[in-house]
């Protein structure tokens, strides 16, 4: 056994004897404590000599230095507890199994908490100018095993994989921009894309796999950048004086349309009150007709009611009603003494000498 190895076993336990003495600090005496002490001590050395916990959000990689199997075994360990021989004979390696985030930032406040970090990426646009781009890329280990036989254990994926490939591909997809087309989402979208399946292209065959690389911010040099503001004010200030002009031809148009629609609705309001009108005229018409046809027959009752009553006066009792009448006329008069026989004589029932003595001729005319 080498001197390295025995190294390792004594430092071992020097640090499990270490810890067994801060267990064995906080015991008690009591019933059973001969027997549960060495009990507790062995199982805590067992545990601690040949197993290890994966935890869920964790790979677990074991390397075999002694037996027929010695080497990298291409199987990871899931959650949970892994045998492992102690001394060194077997090691298990733990790797991150979820989403991983390296940031490219010159402001690292801003970045996400726990990612790791880097400087901004420098590109150089395709017009020859400099521009510091914060980027986020977001990656995971899909093969645990490639990553430990290619890159090597621990957070060598992050320094000797990602980190040294992030940088030079940002570079050629980015800088194939001007400097006015870092402006253009779209465009810079596509650019990020292409910086993501180039990565995936190297680092696939690593076990690495790139999901997303975002672009956040971009900082050009204090004068491009005052020069570039300047520019867009000037095309904004195009496009906001073509949008006033678009403006006012959509306000002529629509004061054009809200008058003929004014002048429609008025015609139709003169047609409307044409129709009530000419409704009205029809409805007294109608009903001046109806009230003539109906004064027509009021007057044609009242007719045949005279009628009628004259041909009841001509017939049977007539003379006693004319009599009645008379008696009826008679009754406002004072007593008058007339002669009742010879050739002056008066007979009250005889109508004709009674108009002569009074001389009452027709139509009121005295």
């Amino acid at each position: 056994m080498s001197t390295n190895l025995m190294d390792d076993i004594w430092s071992y336990l020097g640090r499990l004897i270490d810890q067994l003495s801060l267990v064995l600090k906080n015991f008690k005496p009591g019933r059973g404590f001969n027997i549960l002490v060495p009990l507790a001590v062995l199982g805590y050395i067992c545990y601690n000599l040949f197993f290890v916990y994966v935890q869920p959000y964790e790979y677990g990689i074991k390397v075999a230095r002694v037996g027929m199997n010695r080497g990298v075994q291409k199987d990871d360990f899931g959650a949970g507890l892994a045998f492992v021989l102690p001394f060194g004979l077997q090691q298990i390696y733990l790797l991150p199994r979820g989403i991983q985030v390296l940031e490219l930032t010159n402001f690292p406040e801003t970045a996400a908490g726990g990612a790791r970090k880097d400087r901004a990426a420098h590109i150089q646009t395709s017009d020859g100018f400099f521009v510091d781009v914060d980027v986020s890329m977001l990656y995971h280990i899909k093969d645990p095993y490639l990553v430990f036989t290619t890159i090597g254990p621990g957070l060598l994926y992050e320094d000797n994989g990602i980190i040294p490939k992030a940088e030079p591909a940002l570079k050629e997809t980015l800088g194939k921009l001007t400097t006015e087309e870092f402006y253009n989402s779209p465009l810079r979208v596509q650019k990020a894309e292409e910086a993501r399946d180039q990565l995936n292209r190297e680092l696939n065959p690593k076990g690495i796999v790139v999901d997303e690389v975002l672009v956040r911010y971009f900082k050009y040099s204090p004068e491009i950048q005052k020069n570039i503001e300047e520019k867009k004010l000037q095309d904004q200030m195009v496009f906001t004086n073509q949008a006033a002009a678009r403006a006012a031809r959509e306000e002529a148009e629509l004061k054009k349309i809200v008058q003929e629609g004014m002048v429609i609705a008025a015609v139709e309001m003169e047609k409307g009150k044409a129709y009530v009108t000419r409704k009205i005229a029809e409805k007294d018409l109608y009903v001046r007709k109806i009230k003539a046809e109906s004064d027509l027959l009021v007057r044609l009752s009242e007719a045949e009611r005279v009628r009628l009553k004259n041909d009841a006066l001509k017939g049977i009792g007539s003379d006693r009603m004319v009599a009645l009448k008379m008696a009826d006329a008679y009754k406002g008069l004072d007593l008058i003494i007339l002669p009742s026989d010879g050739q002056h004589g008066v007979n009250p029932l005889n109508l004709a000498d009674t108009l002569q003595l009074f001389d009452v001729r027709r139509g009121g005319d005295k």
